[in-house]
């Protein structure tokens, strides 16, 4: 499979605090069917806050290892031009998200990502930004693969 969804770093924290069975579920499925990645600001997101922690922290061993599974996508010249481009109209708009949020819906929308968040509303200020929250939509229940037999009248 090919990438499709784009993981914030809200959604990247909420899993390494394990705070939702659905939401591993589903990053772990992403996984497994290689849809999902972080953006390079992710990525620098989540070791800056390694860097504010003790030695001894025991989450310095999740970071680590939770980035080394995920994709992480370079900063390209279309994000770059899509960055631009959401930034001005935000700015003329007088409606800032941010420079780190701005700068991951461009990552998405450039290469034509789903952004998966649980900052929404920041993200449906975005005009084209296709988001998802997979802590408020739980998954979906799997497809049973046995067929239930009618009984014979």
């Amino acid at each position: 499979m090919s990438l499709q969804y784009l993981l914030d770093t809200h959604i990247a924290s909420y899993c390494l605090r394990r705070s939702s069975a659905g939401l591993e579920e589903r990053v772990n499925q992403g996984l497994l069917q290689q849809t999902v990645a972080i953006s390079a600001l992710t990525r620098a997101e989540l070791r800056f806050g390694l860097a504010g922690m003790a030695a001894d922290d025991r989450r310095r061993s999740l970071i680590d290892h939770f980035l080394l599974q995920l994709p992480n996508l370079p900063w390209t010249r279309q994000a770059a031009a899509r960055y631009g481009v959401l930034k001005g109209a935000h700015r003329r708009g007088g409606t800032p998200i941010g420079e780190i949020d701005t700068q991951i819906a461009a990552y998405a929308l450039a290469e034509g990502l789903t952004l998966v968040t649980h900052n929404t509303r920041h993200f449906h200020q975005v005009p084209g930004l296709r988001i998802e929250d997979w802590i408020a939509e739980p998954p979906a229940p799997a497809k049973s693969m046995t067929k239930t037999r009618r009984k014979r009248s």
